[in-house]
């Protein structure tokens, strides 16, 4: 049976720095989130970071512990937290923590690692992308013993625990669904294989490319013994997503967000800008492909308009019962 097709909204500090101060960002935060929620969203999805310039960012883990307390249905992402900020046995105590106040509505994202500044900054280690990569594959192996193991031990090359007890477990069983984020062919697609229930490729720019991943990872599946087809695929419509009723709305609404040195090819270039009608035909390629679920970041947050309208319209159709 084919999966229903469910839709994530991307929420990263930076589409609130400029519109919200610092001591309303939660707030502006949460009304969003609960939009989201009243309007059908399968989840949401905060970044993990812990500096960007002096830009104000809130700490993800604490601000979803606060949104699961806020919220009912919406299940609650990290897109993707970093691996190496947080010592593995202890992200799993934390993840199952907010899974278990949630009520079983954690979707645990995970990835290598990618600013070296804020690294640098609170004083943690920014190794090579193979050493990075390498200590993702061993926190995910901690991680899920942690979450299923009475008695969790782990000998490997950068991680050691002993007799570690999470109690209470994730209400989800077996585990969380875990989402590896990353598309390195060589090394972070055998951790997705090894380890996710779905992947996070970012946006990929054309259907072909898409394939070509798709081939990559059947063949990191086979070589580690795993079915392909246990790995949810998804897809980001576009960098960002604006959402119009028609080519006129679509057209103020690039001028009102395009940077003025930009070019409009450039912007389109990772913006997809396009109607209801158009949106749908953007998608269903992908759903032939097995894609079910899709990543939105919309790109005229915290405004609702694109937010609203995808829902009333693409949401909508996409689920409406056959």
């Amino acid at each position: 049976m084919a999966k229903k097709i469910s839709f994530g909204v991307f929420l990263p500090f930076y589409a609130f720095q400029n519109q919200t101060a610092s001591s309303s960002l939660f707030s502006r935060l949460q009304d969003v989130v609960l939009e989201c929620e009243r309007l059908g969203y399968h989840s949401v999805w905060l970044d993990d970071h812990l500096m960007f310039g002096r830009s104000p960012i809130l700490e993800c883990w604490t601000t979803l512990a606060a949104l699961s307390t806020a919220t009912t249905r919406i299940r609650l992402g990290t897109m993707v937290t970093c691996a190496s900020f947080r010592h593995p046995a202890l992200l799993a105590k934390m993840a199952a923590t907010l899974d278990v106040i949630s009520g079983g509505r954690l979707e645990f994202g995970i990835g290598a690692g990618a600013q070296e500044s804020e690294q640098s900054a609170y004083g943690l280690p920014f190794p090579e992308p193979r050493i990075r990569i390498e200590r993702l594959d061993e926190a995910l192996a901690v991680i899920k013993r942690v979450w299923t193991e009475d008695k969790a031990s782990y000998t490997g090359k950068h991680y050691n625990i002993k007799d570690a007890v999470c109690e209470p477990k994730p209400i989800q069983k077996p585990h969380p669904p875990i989402t590896v984020g990353g598309s390195g062919e060589k090394l972070t697609l055998k951790v997705t294989a090894r380890h996710a229930d779905r992947y996070d490729w970012g946006y990929v720019p054309s259907l072909a490319l898409y394939r070509h991943k798709l081939d990559v990872l059947a063949n990191h599946c086979r070589a580690v013994g795993r079915d392909f087809q246990e790995i949810e695929r998804s897809y980001w419509l576009g960098g960002q997503v604006i959402i119009a009723r028609n080519r006129e709305e679509a057209h103020g609404k690039i001028e009102a967000m395009k940077p003025k040195d930009m070019a409009l090819a450039d912007f389109e270039r990772t913006t997809f800008v396009g109607t209801p009608h158009e949106c749908l035909e953007k998608v269903q390629p992908y759903v032939a492909l097995g894609v079910s679920h899709f990543m939105l970041f919309f790109g005229d947050l915290p405004n609702l308009s694109s937010l609203r309208l995808f829902a009333e319209t693409v949401l909508q159709q996409m689920q409406a019962p056959n």
